[in-house]
């Protein structure tokens, strides 16, 4: 008779396969993400805390770092309430073309966020018929503030919608249907069984939406119009420093985005653990 193999964890693979698998998880994480940022530590403070110091009160650094952390601060907000809007409309209603509605949510995945980038300087640039019209206004969109929130926008649209629309179609309208039956407006339903229900998936999403919105580069390079200390958020920053073959300035800074998405990360770490036992418990367990 065979003896039955090994098995690690819950599993009925074989022991080596998992060793295999989870060596190269361990592998692809060191190497490919974890040691480059030690690397990006270890090149800002090549040349001592003070210098780390000093590379970061620059007038340029502190700029770029307050446009991202406003810019960051517009961008989040709008879209969390937008992306509820959507994965309301789409999960609690049927109507004529929401199939389209749906697949657009995925635009900004499929789209280059360079070409996103460019579609705003041709229809909101000065020499378009709209730029032209806001110019006359006073109002500036290409290589200003508004410019690059538009291009965040469109890049970070789907983060929140996507976590909210798989969780809004699993819970169904029961509840909603139940408390409009007991005489509940609109608004007491949202408030008290809509929100409280998709709140753990929202944070999740917002956590996700910010962390993209800080380090977007691609779509906020094309509408910045790289003016320096005035346009440039801190990925733009860092090129710029890159560019100008100062290595230890552009690590520096680099690790405070760094620091930034970590932070975010952790805080996503938290969030998506609280969810998940959520739903443990609302599934006695069973997932």
């Amino acid at each position: 008779m065979n003896r039955p193999l090994k098995t690690l964890g819950r599993r009925g693979d074989p022991w080596p396969t998992q060793l295999i698998l989870i060596g190269v998880t361990y592998f692809t994480f060191v190497f490919l993400l974890f040691f480059p940022l030690v690397l990006v530590f270890a090149s800002a403070l090549s040349k001592g805390w003070l210098f780390y110091w000093a590379a970061l009160n620059e007038p340029q650094t502190k700029s770029a770092i307050g446009l991202t952390l406003l810019a960051t601060a517009i961008v989040t907000p709008l879209n969390s309430v937008f992306g509820v809007a959507v994965a309301y409309v789409l999960t609690k209603f049927d109507f004529r073309g929401k199939a389209i509605l749906t697949a657009l949510v995925d635009l900004p995945f499929a789209v280059s966020p360079v070409v996103a980038g460019l579609a705003y300087v041709v229809y909101l640039g000065s020499h378009s018929v709209a730029g032209s019209w806001l110019n006359e206004i006073g109002i500036k969109v290409i290589f200003s503030l508004p410019g690059i929130v538009l291009a965040t926008l469109f890049v970070t649209v789907p983060f929140v919608a996507r976590e909210l629309i798989p969780l809004m179609q699993t819970q169904g309208t029961d509840e909603e249907v139940a408390a409009l039956t007991l005489g509940a407006r609109g608004w007491q339903i949202f408030h008290r069984i809509t929100i409280p229900n998709i709140k753990w998936g929202l944070l999740y999403g917002i956590v996700l939406c910010n962390a993209r919105a800080m380090g977007e580069f691609g779509a906020v390079s094309v509408v910045s119009g790289h003016i320096r200390g005035q346009t440039n958020t801190i990925p733009l920053q860092v090129e710029i420093f890159y560019d100008d073959y100062d290595f230890t300035k552009a690590f520096a800074l680099a690790s405070v985005l760094v620091f930034l998405t970590i932070g975010s990360l952790i805080v996503k770490f938290f969030l998506e653990k609280r969810f998940l036992n959520k739903l443990d418990n609302r599934s006695g367990g069973k997932r």
